[in-house]
């Protein structure tokens, strides 16, 4: 597969094999904690959600706002790297993506429409700091109030991330972007600013979205913005800045933000699942969890990289002080985890790490898109696991959902049945972690409609509504009514 076609979340396998460089821990390692320590416990199957469950769907701002010259918003990363010959698999760019910019109360409306709860959008940062620092731009930030106000007529909970990849180019230019500590305290600025502003009325913030696609794809491979390709020790540099960019984010929204504000990150964690359901193998699947996350969920969440990690890093290393330490693992109040293939199957192992990682054979299954091998079984492991190892309480699945060859019938409608399957099996076992007391409170959609989809351009269609990419039409696809059922009745339809 080309760099190009690289998509948002096929780098598990490089997060875990690459930047943490298969580092070695024991499987003896007494860190899990028993699952009723952490309140995971078999309650035996119930027939759907637990009550209050928060059903909802998910964008980012570069994929659906468009806009990108309007109100005084400056170029972001994407904008330019949009401009890389080759970069783009279709060679388009979000410059107008699916007009949300100027259609949201309809796209508001929409969400209405399905019964969600919930609406997961992300804040523009070069909307509201052009410059990246320096003088806010008021009408950047009009916007999202705006939109927040439109949300809440409509009895629809805003849930906002401040960071989404659209790194405002000014600091990529002024200080390398992520590979600068200016980067991580200006994101702490912005972030201050924002949920000064928007915090009496959204109290959910994520910091950022997938520090390991933004780190691996973005600074490693080239695959997305900004571009680079640098050597290991830059790469594990730039996860350390986005992991102190974090960290600030949070001390900086606890500081300004209202006395209810609630702030986490949003992670498409290295997903380990045990091959069988073995107490070996599980044991085996938890530590590979938190080894392969070690650079970013780990340390946040312990406030120290693992020995492993450092161990077999070596020279390439990132450098950080114990204050840093500190800032990174700041308290928060939720894990956002994006759920959408697993990276790995686990069996225990007679070697210094404890387990092995299993190779994935031909003839196992995808979707549309070839990286997305359907196992719906990571849905449940993943927040499992997050739970089990660091004691997590509240935990929401950020995204999930799949791209489909989405082609309309003769009648005008998308009858996207591979979509459902999806969902309906990964639902299930969702809904199996639930009612086992695994602490997920909600669920986003990925996504409400079609959009830019990054290196693939608009090649790949994740939403549940077609978006005529030419007239803007959006239309409800058959996955569309299997969604809105699965609300209405909190259970899988």
């Amino acid at each position: 597969m080309s760099l190009k076609r690289f998509s948002r979340r096929q780098f598990g396998r490089i997060a875990g094999w690459s930047a943490l460089g298969m580092p070695m821990l024991s499987a003896s390692s007494g860190l899990a904690q028993s699952d009723q320590a952490t309140g995971i416990r078999n309650q035996g199957a119930s027939s759907g959600f637990p009550n209050g469950f928060l059903w909802g769907t998910a964008t980012s701002a570069y994929q659906v706002e468009g806009a990108v010259s309007e109100d005084g918003r400056g170029p972001s990363i994407w904008d330019r790297f949009c401009q890389t010959p080759g970069a783009i698999a279709d060679r388009s760019n979000g410059d107008t993506a699916t007009d949300h910019y100027r259609r949201y109360k309809e796209d508001i409306q929409i969400m209405k429409s399905l019964g969600t709860k919930a609406y997961r959008f992300s804040v523009a940062w070069p909307r509201v700091f052009p410059e990246g620092t320096g003088s806010p731009n008021p009408k950047g930030l009009d916007f999202y109030n705006r939109l927040v106000d439109e949300l809440s007529a409509n009895g629809i909970t805003p849930f906002a991330t401040l960071y989404h990849w659209d790194l405002p180019q000014a600091l990529q230019d002024r200080f390398g972007g992520w590979t600068s500590r200016d980067t991580s305290k200006a994101f702490a600025d912005y972030a201050a600013h924002v949920t000064e502003r928007l915090s009496d009325r959204v109290k959910h913030f994520f910091t950022i979205n997938e520090c390991s696609r933004l780190v691996h794809l973005g600074h490693g491979i080239g695959a997305d913005a900004p571009g680079l390709k640098l050597p290991q020790s830059g790469l594990n540099q730039v996860r350390h800045h986005v992991a102190l960019g974090h960290g600030l984010a949070v001390q900086a929204i606890r500081a300004h933000g209202s006395a209810a504000t609630k702030v986490g990150p949003a992670e498409n964690a290295v997903s380990c699942i045990p091959a069988i359901e073995t107490s070996a193998d599980i044991r085996a699947a938890e530590t590979a969890t938190r080894e392969l996350n070690a650079g970013y969920l780990t340390v946040m969440m312990e406030g120290k990289y693992t020995d492993a990690y450092l161990t077999r890093a070596g020279r390439d290393a990132p450098k950080f002080t114990a204050e840093e330490l500190r800032i990174i693992s700041s308290p928060i109040d939720f894990v956002g985890l994006n759920v959408y293939t697993p990276d790995h199957y686990v069996v225990a192992a007679d070697n210094e790490r404890g387990f092995t990682l299993l190779p994935f054979p031909p003839s196992f299954p995808h979707m549309q898109a070839a990286w997305l091998r359907p196992g719906p079984e990571a849905i449940y492991w993943v927040p499992r696991h997050v739970a089990k190892l660091w004691n997590v309480k509240s935990i929401y699945i950020t995204e999930n959902g799949t791209s489909g060859s989405d082609q309309p019938a003769a009648d005008g409608t998308v009858y996207d049945v591979d979509r459902i399957m999806y969902l309906r099996n990964y639902l299930t076992q969702l809904q199996r972690a639930t009612s086992e007391g695994v602490p997920v409170l909600g669920y986003f959609l990925w996504s409400l409609m079609d959009n830019f989809e990054w290196s693939d351009g608009y090649e790949q269609r994740f939403g549940i509504y077609h978006v005529d990419f030419d007239s803007k039409r959006r239309t409800p696809k058959l996955s569309a009514a299997f969604y809105r059922e699965t609300i209405a009745k909190n259970a899988v339809a």
